[in-house]
């Protein structure tokens, strides 16, 4: 199964990613964890351009993370399933429908079709929303801010309402979760909603 996880900076997404591919790999699993930008030595240049460049015009910025995307879906992702692994990645297409497509007004349906077309329109199984109130993943969130978490709380506000958005529009695949719970209560729910997949 290929399960991702989305949600602002501060959400608790890389935590849970990281319990979940523990419990996993803790029931014979054989289980591939993955960020994203990165997971790949390509995709982990395109991090650092996007994460730590002055400024990216929002195209730039969303067809690098398109294709870091690529790259890692050719690369590791479609390999991991095709051997019968589970694949647990931290991002996914949805962030770029979050933060380009709604946030920087570039439109779902434009940068859907864009990242369709580099992955050859591989989704995820399941995929797991975190949210929180803004204060609180201003707290959870580090004290060297990266290019797009220095851009505050008004943006990320904006992307907290596009992620929302999102889990309304393909609400078959993404289930909302509250990432102020505690970490093994979601871990928890998280298993419990994977068990109706192979």
């Amino acid at each position: 199964m290929f399960v991702t996880f989305e949600g602002v900076d501060g959400s608790g997404k890389s935590t849970q990613a990281r319990l979940l591919t523990e419990r996993l790999r803790a029931e014979g699993r054989e289980v591939v964890d993955t960020r994203e930008p990165g997971g790949t030595e390509a995709g982990e240049r395109i991090r650092e351009l996007l994460l730590h460049s002055e400024r990216l015009a929002p195209w730039a910025e969303a067809t690098l993370f398109s294709a870091a995307r690529a790259q890692l879906v050719d690369e590791v992702i479609r390999p991991a399933l095709a051997e019968g692994s589970d694949v647990v990645c931290d991002h996914y297409i949805d962030s770029s429908l979050a933060y380009q497509g709604i946030a920087r007004g570039l439109g779902v349906e434009r940068v859907l079709e864009v990242n369709l077309a580099v992955t050859s329109s591989l989704l995820p199984d399941r995929t797991f929303l975190l949210v929180v109130p803004g204060d609180v993943a201003a707290l959870r969130r580090g004290t060297s801010p990266d290019r797009i978490e220095r851009e505050g709380d008004a943006f990320a506000a904006e992307v907290d309402r596009a992620y929302r958005e999102l889990a309304e529009i393909f609400s078959q695949r993404i289930v909302v979760l509250d990432g102020t719970a505690k970490a093994e209560v979601l871990a928890e729910q998280i298993h419990g909603h994977l068990r109706d997949l192979p």
